[in-house]
């Protein structure tokens, strides 16, 4: 089965620098008002992380390298940027400790991979669905195309959820056109060559600004699809359980940083990402600010979402509780978490 396992993922995809001045701390002391817990001693100290892509959604965990709040608790991250599948195998072959991306590790796991969730700091989605002119409701897609990119991607598993709410079906009421990236996908749309697009915010509001009706808001429908969640090897979870720990504090910390800092965390965004245009910055740090959860829990039904997306038999068939543990996570999010986040922390 692991065999074909480049080949299932590949499809399936699914954020540092000099500190500003007057900037809050990052040189591995705790945010204001905690205190930072004695050495946890976690059993892997060096840590091979992998990103998909450095977006808004990703940034607290390179806040987390480059503000020294993983150094805090012994760990040295080494955070690069790999292809789904690459992390897919990775995550078995033990050549990645830790995955912060998106359906990747369920994919994998049903084609006969050992992987799973271990915390979910992002399960929410800035998707938009936007039509042309004249189509106002789902139900009036049908025998329509919509554009989204590439298979697999969140854009198709969203479309797949809300088709079932509706007793519809992708690719026999709805035909997905699949593109590149998002921008492929608004061009598309914006010359006629689809019906319907479903992209971010920062690509679906330009298209209503020239006219488009908005259909679906999934950020307000409040749809959970797992990613970028925290994910490993099974092996790799049961077999460091401080680490585990450990990274997950480091990892809140610098959450807490990305939201109180913006300058900070913007700066490390545009480090990473590449990015020069505040404007487009400013947008993305927004995206993330509504996104990231501050209780990182694995909620299940973001999985079970991600299940009904690929529509598979396996998938269909797959227990929901098999791709995830939050025995970690739980104790990190009432012991420490709950101080930095009191609002949102459950008991």
């Amino acid at each position: 089965m692991l065999a074909a396992l480049g080949v299932v993922v590949a499809v399936l995809s699914g954020c540092g620098g000099a500190q500003p001045a007057g900037s809050a701390a990052a040189s591995g002391k705790a945010p204001a008002g905690v205190s930072a817990p004695a050495s946890l001693g976690p059993e892997k100290a060096k840590l091979s992380v992998a990103l998909p892509s450095d977006t808004g959604g990703t940034i607290p965990t390179r806040v987390g390298q480059d503000g020294g709040y993983f150094a805090k608790y012994g760990l040295e991250v080494d955070v690069q940027i790999v292809a789904a599948a690459t992390a897919a195998q990775g995550l078995t072959s033990g050549s990645i400790d830790i995955y912060h991306g998106g359906t990747t590790p369920i994919s994998a796991s049903l084609a006969g991979a050992d992987l799973i969730y271990f915390a979910s700091p992002v399960d929410r989605s800035t998707l938009m669905l936007v039509a042309k002119r004249g189509i106002s409701t789902f139900e009036q897609l049908r025998g329509k195309t919509v554009g989204t990119t590439t298979p697999g991607a969140f854009g198709e598993l969203a479309m797949r959820a809300t088709a079932k709410k509706y007793g519809m079906e992708i690719g026999k009421d709805v035909t997905l056109v699949y593109h590149p990236h998002s921008t492929a996908s608004l061009a598309s749309f914006l010359t006629g060559n689809t019906d319907a697009l479903i992209a971010p915010v920062t690509y679906s509001s330009q298209a209503l600004a020239k006219g488009a009706t908005l259909v679906v808001d999934y950020y307000k429908e409040g749809l959970r699809i797992v990613g970028p969640a925290l994910s490993s090897s099974r092996a790799f979870y049961k077999q460091n359980p401080t680490t585990i720990r450990a990274f997950l504090m480091g990892y809140l910390d610098a959450l807490k940083r990305s939201i109180d800092d913006p300058a900070f965390t913007k700066a490390t965004l545009g480090k990473y990402a590449k990015v020069t245009d505040q404007a487009q910055l400013d947008g993305d740090y927004e995206d993330g600010l509504k996104i990231w959860n501050r209780d990182i829990r694995v909620q299940p039904v973001a999985i079970q979402n991600a299940l009904d997306g690929l529509g598979t038999p396996e998938a269909k068939a797959a227990d929901v509780n098999r791709f995830y543990d939050n025995a970690i996570v739980d104790q990190v999010m009432r012991d420490y978490g709950a101080k930095l986040f009191p609002s949102d922390a459950k008991s």
